[in-house]
């Protein structure tokens, strides 16, 4: 009887017990044919009936999640999911009467509420964030929000599946000294309402921890992707920030104090073209990056920087790629207990160092290619005479070290046209005391004549005035550097015969008679950090030993690389209404797996002066090595220049939009005409070409470039070797 008592007792408690976190938390939708608070309860993914009050149906806006005050409507633990579309954000946007056009800064989404534990965040999440994120809805920002997205105190939360941008080409005042020569019109109203249709950043956090971040694309912003200080454990994964006006991670804030600390996860990671406006034409898939500018004049340009700042910094398969500034830029991690790991990933084409990094950190698997002269002569170039390429010498990899700091390189691939591929000196907060270490080891490195070209001298392999990398360097292949080569006893000194040693297209997988192939430490060497991968995910080893630098040859991999020729075609001079001959483009696959074409249409400013004509391109799914084309032609509407592109959908994971640049003129030429015959290392076209091919990447990457196809008319002295382009003579 006691017992039947006590149980009874029990489960009458339990019943009058708060129910748990996950229990009470609620789910709500945002679709655009939802209706407002009063209509819809929101917590139904259904429409709005059309008649009714309080009707189980969604909220047409992210915007009727807030009461009339602006404050959160949603608990912490509870999920937003936003349908797929189209929605404004800022002044003008639907309930958005706790705020005026006189200080639409602050018309933006309040800090999200923090989830109640790490494993019940809060979450924002896209229509098919659970399904792969196939079609992201897009936030965009009006009359200059603050942000999109505040996480200031925010902690146990989630942002998935989301397009964050604005509606602009402008960028937050850009262009202070038009003396330079940059255009001030691209800078953005701010002074006065109305401000026009941007925003100048996606994300801003502050105190937050155990945040997710995942399956997002930031661009076009008018001054940054993510500014995040004071933040521990973030997980951030299949993130894309690009083409923000200043600068794409910015881990500054107003604050003095911006120190991180945690663990820091990247995966891949995209930070390219940060320090460029990007094209906003509505339907203009991939936009293209303009008005590039840098500190010298005014602007930023990092991809990824921060304050003094501690934590655990993990980065893996991501890529850091045409910057205006330095790529990845880790300098100022010098708090106790900092350090950086980074696997797997790319730099290139930054203008400053393409790796810069600060504590004990690990290098492995990684290439980085210091062409920091990138955006000399390229049209989305502002003002290039004072824009600073190479900046701070544009070592590829630059190393920065505080007593008992070790710094290890291992099987990476290291190239480039500035003062020295590696730097390495004291951080100088602290004294060094000669405990400092910098090891490389297992990697192949290729220095090329020093940006300007015409000094004659080439990049020196390592600027190590304190001699923190002696007698730790070895097992490497080392090549074209100024300073002797020979630093260990296993050192190769000839060329690492990469299959393209074009930096502009830089392929670094080895060539069958490589020096570098199966003589390097084993896996599991060198305490274990010599991987049991490559680059791009190939076993190693592949042969009868392990080879040097990123990539495995002959490491068996399953991945579509497209490939295409001619880069670009310029039609010349055809008459308003009338039509040009047609010119074919060839499409390869240069990979070895299946590469799926998806669609082939006309994109760009001037879409609709050029049409596709013919093709076997379109549905098709290419084999290794296969090939197919697509004609299209020049019909201009008018006179005067038209620039636009042929846009290829592909499943190509590193430029799944191929981008190729058609140039032509209506009526009489105003501006001399380029030729289009050929290929262009550093040219006009080509810049376009890489620009439209990068700023549509959204996964990892390889490498980027275009190929002529054997024996074509236009260029008889370079052939397709090894899936790739090799100029007549060029065996780097």
């Amino acid at each position: 009887m006691v017992r039947t008592f006590l149980l009874t007792a029990i489960c009458l408690l339990a019943l009058l017990a708060p129910p748990t976190p996950a229990a009470i938390a609620a789910t709500y939708y945002v679709r655009t044919d939802g209706g407002t608070d009063a209509q819809c309860t929101g917590l139904s993914d259904a429409a709005y009936p059309g008649s009714g009050q309080n009707q189980p149906c969604a909220w047409a806006h992210p915007f009727w999640a807030l009461d009339a005050d602006g404050a959160w409507k949603i608990q912490g633990s509870d999920t937003l999911v936003i349908g797929p579309g189209a929605f404004m954000l800022g002044f003008g946007a639907p309930n958005t009467g706790w705020c005026d056009a006189g200080g639409a800064f602050g018309c933006h989404l309040p800090p999200l509420p923090s989830g109640t534990a790490a494993e019940n965040p809060t979450r924002i999440l896209g229509a098919g964030w659970d399904s792969g994120c196939a079609a992201a809805p897009e936030l965009w920002g009006t009359e200059r929000p603050w942000q999109l997205l505040t996480l200031q105190g925010t902690s146990n939360a989630a942002i998935e599946c989301l397009e964050l941008t604005d509606h602009s080409a402008c960028i937050e005042s850009f262009c202070p000294d038009p003396s330079t020569g940059c255009d001030p019109s691209v800078r953005c109203r701010r002074d006065e309402a109305p401000y026009g249709t941007w925003a100048p950043l996606g994300i801003y956090a502050s105190d937050s921890a155990n945040v997710t971040l995942r399956n997002l694309d930031i661009h076009g912003l008018a001054a940054g992707g993510i500014q995040a200080g004071r933040i521990s454990d973030w997980t951030v994964e299949d993130v894309r920030i690009a083409a923000n006006g200043w600068s794409g991670w910015d881990g500054d804030l107003p604050e003095d104090d911006d120190s991180n600390s945690g663990t820091l996860r990247f995966t891949r990671w995209i930070v390219e073209w940060n320090g460029c406006g990007e094209s906003y034409a509505p339907g203009d898939t991939p936009p293209l990056p303009e008005h590039c500018w840098e500190q010298e004049l005014g602007g930023y340009g990092d991809g990824v920087g921060t304050g003094a700042t501690g934590g655990d910094w993990i980065i893996e398969d991501s890529i850091f790629r045409h910057n205006t500034s330095d790529g990845l830029d880790l300098l100022y991690l010098r708090m106790p207990g900092a350090r950086t790991t980074i696997r797997r990933s790319i730099a290139v084409g930054n203008a400053g160092n393409q790796f810069k990094i600060s504590g004990s950190s690990t290098i492995v698997n990684s290439l980085a290619v210091g062409n920091c002269g990138f955006f000399a002569g390229k049209p989305f170039t502002e003002a290039t005479a004072v824009f600073n390429h190479c900046r701070a010498g544009g070592a590829a990899i630059e190393v920065s070290l505080l007593p008992s700091n070790v710094a290890n390189i291992v099987n990476s691939t290291v190239v480039g046209h500035g003062d020295v591929l590696v730097g390495a000196d004291c951080d100088g907060t602290v004294a060094c005391d000669g405990s400092e270490q910098v090891w490389i080891q297992n990697s192949a490195l290729l220095g090329y004549e020093e940006f300007p070209p015409g000094s004659g001298d080439t990049a020196a392999m390592i600027w190590d005035p304190r001699g923190y990398a002696a007698g730790r360097i070895d097992y490497n292949v080392v090549y074209g550097v100024k300073n002797e080569c020979g630093f260990g006893a296993q050192d190769v000194c000839s060329s690492p015969r990469f299959v393209d040693g074009n930096l502009e297209y830089f392929d670094g997988r080895l060539e069958a008679e490589s020096p570098a192939i199966d003589n390097g430490l084993p896996v599991g060497g060198f305490g274990g950090l010599v991987p049991a991968g490559d680059l791009v995910g190939g076993a190693r080893p592949a042969g009868a030993g392990v080879d040097r630098g990123a990539y495995e040859r002959g490491a068996a991999t399953s991945v579509p690389d497209a490939g295409f020729w001619p880069a670009w075609h310029d039609y010349g001079v055809v008459a308003a209404g009338s039509s040009s001959p047609p010119q074919s483009f060839t499409i390869r696959n240069n990979g070895t797996g299946s590469l799926a074409i998806a669609g082939i249409r006309t994109a760009g400013t001037d879409a609709a002066d050029f049409a596709i004509t013919g093709g076997d391109c379109s549905g098709r799914a290419l084999g290794p090595g296969e090939m197919c084309s697509v004609e299209a032609v020049f019909r201009p509407t008018g006179g005067g220049r038209r620039a636009g592109g042929l846009s290829v959908a592909t499943s190509d994971p590193d430029t799944p939009a191929l981008g190729i640049a058609l140039v032509g003129q209506g009526d009489a030429p105003s501006v001399p005409l380029a030729s289009g015959s050929g290929a262009l290392s550093m040219g006009v076209a080509v810049g376009l070409v890489l620009a439209a091919m990068a700023m549509s990447a959204t996964g990892s990457a390889k490498r980027v470039r275009s190929c002529p196809i054997p024996g074509s008319p236009d260029n008889p002295g370079e052939v397709m070797w090894g899936g790739s382009c090799r100029g007549a003579g060029n065996e780097l």
